[in-house]
């Protein structure tokens, strides 16, 4: 949770625009563009893009921590299963995420690790949902 004094910054206006039926693209302006599909039909859909945000904020800073480590990754994938709460609004309510990380010279304690850091302390995504949503992971270090 940040301090009371914490500064405030502008995060770039992202616009959305309708394209048909239950699709739009979001977009920075000027910036490129995601399809995303209310009924999960041509796109993913605004929830799967939830999902994928988070997947993607964390393993961002994954990579960057294992660089830093001097065990830079040579793939890293993550599976998400995620559970919905059962009534409007059907919000989320539990993720795991998978990591499946190659990084030549990792150990496990420190691919665990980097993973740890990553979802509870610099995914800006995950700090932005509810405290009371658990997000947990596993880490599956390869070769």
């Amino acid at each position: 949770m940040p301090s009371a004094h914490a500064k405030l910054i502008s995060h770039p206006r992202i616009e959305v625009d309708w394209v048909g039926a239950s699709e739009f693209e979001a977009h920075r302006a000027g910036g490129p563009r995601i399809r995303i599909d209310g009924d999960s039909q041509a796109a993913p859909s605004p929830f799967d893009t939830l999902l994928a945000a988070i997947a993607t904020c964390s393993a961002t800073d994954v990579v960057s921590i294992l660089a830093k480590q001097r065990t830079p990754a040579k793939t890293l994938s993550v599976a998400v299963e995620a559970q919905r709460v059962d009534a409007t609004p059907r919000r989320l309510a539990s993720a795991i995420l998978h990591f499946s990380i190659a990084a030549p010279g990792a150990t496990p304690a420190k691919a665990a690790r980097a993973v740890e850091l990553a979802v509870t302390r610099y995914c800006s995504v995950r700090s932005s949902l509810l405290a009371e949503i658990p997000v947990t992971w596993s880490v599956e270090l390869r070769g």
